[in-house]
């Protein structure tokens, strides 16, 4: 089946480039920017265009992979494009329905991972979340699905969602952890990757145990006096001492 990827960005490049190495034939790839669909059409053998009204009106698949404040605004000039089609789009917290009114069939993939472009990533290891309008589309979108992994689910938009939410929390806010991490390393000159091992077999023990049971630290413990000279070493930094108390005040509620 011919697709057209709508977006060149981190999840389109490697939705696009994992879809074309089973197979697929990528017609075309829209971005903003020429540069940005030329790079992505040159990695999987297709044409690119920058101008929505130029979008090919041929394909049978059209993946929207696009900046959650910029869908909705595109759908009515996108679909009138191939209105017959079939649209799907790969947002976590953008619900199905979002094409009710300008397409017939219609549905979601939602690959639940952090996407960069120059970091390859096993998409076998990939959850996808799907849902489509059609019961007569499903067989479609699970083959595609089924492809790239096999961990494949039928998931509704408000299920989307939650995972979406819970992502946040998985990947963006511990990514910032990190982030924060650093800036306290930073101060007194200690390079960051000192905490690459701690880092590494904590996310290990949660293939092994529940977070909760993996959960250590001294607001487990309900060490108050380490916490006491840890909030003091942070009297300079009040935004990072709230973070710490929010935080400590969570693990010591969760572990009662």
């Amino acid at each position: 089946m011919d697709i057209v990827m709508v977006g060149a960005g981190n999840l389109a490049t490697h939705l696009a480039c994992a879809l074309y190495e089973q197979g697929y034939r990528i017609r075309q790839v829209y971005s903003r920017t020429k540069e940005s669909a030329s790079l992505l059409a040159s990695q999987v053998e297709a044409d690119y265009t920058n101008q929505v009204e130029k979008l090919c009106p041929l394909a049978a698949i059209y993946i929207c992979a696009l900046k959650d404040d910029v869908l909705p605004t595109l759908i009515p000039q996108l679909t009138a494009v191939n209105p017959n089609a079939l649209w799907l789009h790969t947002a976590g917290s953008i619900p199905m329905d979002v094409w009710e009114g300008h397409v017939e069939r219609y549905g979601v993939i939602y690959p639940l991972q952090t996407f960069s472009k120059h970091r390859k990533v096993d998409f076998k290891q990939i959850p996808i979340f799907i849902e489509v309008k059609h019961e007569g589309d499903l067989g479609t979108l699970d083959y595609m699905a089924h492809r790239l992994t096999d961990k494949v689910y039928r998931v509704s938009s408000e299920g989307r969602k939650r995972l979406h939410l819970a992502a946040v929390f998985a990947c963006n806010f511990t990514n910032h952890m990190y982030a924060l991490t650093q800036e306290l390393l930073d101060d007194y000159g200690l390079p960051f990757d000192v905490m690459l091992p701690l880092i590494d077999e904590t996310t290990q023990k949660v293939h092994r145990l529940s977070p909760k049971q993996a959960q250590t630290g001294p607001a487990a413990r309900g060490d108050k006096k380490v916490m006491d000279a840890h909030r003091k070493m942070l009297a300079d930094k009040p935004q990072l001492e709230c973070i710490y108390q929010l935080l400590s005040d969570s693990i010591e509620k969760m572990k009662q």
